[in-house]
């Protein structure tokens, strides 16, 4: 893993990250820095030095190191394809509680109020949590909050640097890192909008980009677990009470968006 290349300081770091792997795939730039004694900037070099675009990309190596190299870890299924599912679901349901420990009233106030007296929204996601975030676009409008979506990364950037001052841009990350939506983001920021984001980690860089954030917690526990299951039920509980507190809100506007929808979804039906 050493190159030889590497300077004192960056050796220090690529030593600190090589003996404790484990714990290094969950810690951040920040969190080595201050480990090693360096600046936040060195671990980033470090990481370059050893042929990675940045510090995310080491993280996501050495969860393919030390999780994918590995045997698999046992699951508590009977053998059979039903009971496998059984218990993911099971595993999935015995978390779902832990999700909700890191958000706040405050922050649930503050992020339902801006939704509501913005006079425009984008909606923005990306790799695993496009779907997310398409869905969350698709409830908005139907709940009478009009909402822009679109999946290509380019479309978001542009339609983002447009928003302006009393526009919002809404952003659903998993990891918080995806390098195409923190983009959106920053184009939202130069743009004067509000930005809020639905991530599962406080410390990440869309997080701390953002006016306000909900952090869910993952119902897998830790950023390695988070790469290799990617597991978005957490948040997609969350986007749609988001939404459900965002009508209750609205009141008879909510209501009358509601019986239209309804309409509509009736008319689609056949026998």
């Amino acid at each position: 893993m050493l190159a030889p290349s590497l300077q004192p300081s960056e050796r220090r770091v690529a030593e600190a990250i090589a003996g404790d792997a484990e714990n290094a795939i969950e810690r951040t730039a920040q969190e080595i820095a201050d480990l090693v004694g360096v600046g936040r900037a060195t671990v980033i070099r470090t990481a370059q030095s050893l042929g990675y675009d940045g510090y995310p990309q080491l993280r996501v190596a050495l969860t393919r190191e030390v999780a994918l190299g590995g045997p698999s870890a046992p699951d508590a299924s009977d053998g059979t394809m039903l009971g496998a599912v059984r218990a993911s679901i099971d595993r999935v349901a015995g978390r779902l509680s832990q999700t909700t420990s890191a958000l706040t009233e405050e922050s649930l106030e503050e992020f339902v109020r801006v939704l509501d007296e913005s006079h425009r929204v984008l909606v923005a996601a990306n790799g695993l949590s496009a779907p997310l975030g398409l869905d969350l676009a698709m409830r908005l409008v139907s709940s009478g909050r009009s909402a822009e979506y679109m999946s290509d990364t380019m479309g978001q950037q542009i339609t983002a640097a447009q928003l302006g001052k009393g526009s919002a841009c809404l952003v659903v990350s998993g990891s918080g890192a995806n390098r195409a939506t923190l983009e959106v983001i920053d184009a939202a920021r130069a743009s004067g909008a509000t930005v809020l984001v639905i991530t599962s980690f406080p410390r990440s860089a869309a997080a701390e980009r953002a006016d306000v954030t909900l952090v869910v917690a993952p119902i897998d526990d830790s950023f390695r677990d988070e790469l290799v299951h990617t597991s978005r039920a957490a948040l997609m509980l969350v986007t749609e009470s988001v939404v459900a507190l965002l009508a209750a809100r609205r009141g008879d506007a909510a209501r009358k968006a509601r019986a239209v929808t309804l309409s509509v979804l009736s008319r689609s039906l056949s026998e």
